[in-house]
C-alpha cells in the first residue's frame, strides 16, 4: 500500500535560528478508479482506505445504494519504475443487474485534491437525485454535544498531527460519539471514505448520522452527505452559498464555524437542541 506520509528534508527560518531537518508531508497520490475495467475517474488522494474511497464515490455518484451493487473490488496493474504494484488502480465490478455508470459529456470524472466536481458540465449535472431523502433523517443533537465535536475529531486525526496537511471527515451518533473518522488531502475524499465505510459496514442509508467535516461545507460536500441520507453535515468553517441552498432544498441542517460553544445554523435548526 502507498504511504501515508513522505519524509522530505526542510530548511526552517524563525527567530530561534536557523537550522536543517527532516519534515513529515501529507502523501498524494493519483487513484485511477475503474468500473468493469473501463476508467471512470483519476482522484488525488493520500493512499489508504481505498475501496472505502471508491464505495463512496460510487455512492455519492448514484452509481450504488449499498454494498450489494458492487461485486468485487480489486488492485490492477499499475507500476513504478521498478515493476513494483503502485496500488494506484482499483477495478470494481458492479453486481448483476446494477447499471454501469454514465460517463456522458456532462461529467469528466477528473478530481484533484482540491475540488470534487470539476468539471461539471451545469449546475443541474451536479444536482443528482439520492435514492435517500435526507428530508426524512429524524436525527437531532444537543448543542453541548455539537461542541465537543471538534476537539474529538482532532483527537483522532492521527496523520494530521504529523503533517499539518490533512482534512478529516467523521459519522456521529446523536450522543456524540464518533462512528468513524478518515483523512485525505481532499475533503471530498475524506467523506467519500466515511461513506464507504458506511456502504461497507450495511449501514447505508446512514440517517442515524450525522457528517462532520474539518474544513468549509462545499457544495459537493451537501451533495455527498444528501446521497447517503444524511440529515445533518456540521463544519469547522464556512459553507459556501451554493451549499446552504443545496442544504435547504433537501431539507437538511447545516452548520458552519462550529467552534467550541459557538455555531451558525443555516437551514434545519430543528435538529438542534438547545
Amino acid at each position: 500500500m502507498g504511504r501515508v506520509t513522505v519524509r522530505r528534508p526542510v530548511r526552517k527560518i524563525s527567530a530561534t535560528g536557523d537550522r536543517r531537518r527532516p519534515d513529515a508531508l501529507a502523501a498524494e497520490e493519483p487513484l485511477e478508479l475503474r468500473v468493469g475495467g473501463k476508467a471512470l475517474a483519476v482522484t488525488m488522494r493520500t493512499p489508504g482506505h481505498d475501496v472505502e474511497l471508491a464505495h463512496g464515490f460510487l455512492l455519492s455518484e448514484g452509481v450504488i445504494g449499498g454494498r450489494e451493487d458492487i461485486a468485487v473490488a480489486r488492485y490492477c496493474d499499475g507500476v513504478d519504475d521498478q515493476g513494483r504494484n503502485t496500488y494506484n488502480v482499483l477495478d470494481i465490478a458492479l453486481a448483476p443487474g446494477v447499471p454501469p455508470p454514465d460517463t456522458g459529456v456532462e461529467r469528466n470524472f477528473y478530481t484533484t485534491s482540491s475540488c470534487g466536481v470539476c468539471g461539471k458540465a451545469a449546475l443541474d449535472a451536479v444536482k443528482l437525485k439520492t435514492r435517500f431523502p435526507p428530508a426524512e433523517a429524524a436525527f437531532a443533537v444537543k448543542t453541548e454535544t455539537l461542541s465537543a465535536l471538534p476537539d474529538a475529531l482532532r483527537a483522532q486525526q492521527k496523520v494530521f498531527a504529523s503533517t499539518g496537511g490533512l482534512h478529516a471527515a467523521g459519522l456521529f451518533t446523536p450522543d456524540g460519539e464518533i462512528a468513524v473518522v478518515r483523512e485525505d488531502v481532499g475533503r471530498h475524499n475524506a467523506v467519500d471514505k466515511v461513506l464507504g465505510w458506511a456502504v461497507l459496514a450495511g449501514r447505508m442509508p446512514a440517517p442515524g448520522y450525522g457528517l462532520l467535516v474539518s474544513g468549509r461545507a462545499s457544495f459537493e460536500l451537501v451533495q455527498k452527505a444528501a446521497m447517503a441520507g444524511i440529515g445533518l453535515l456540521a463544519a469547522v468553517s464556512a459553507p459556501s452559498s451554493l451549499a446552504v441552498e443545496l442544504a435547504e432544498e433537501n431539507g437538511m441542517t447545516l452548520i458552519g464555524f462550529l467552534r467550541g460553544d459557538s455555531m451558525n445554523l443555516y437551514t434545519g435548526d430543528h435538529r438542534v437542541l438547545t
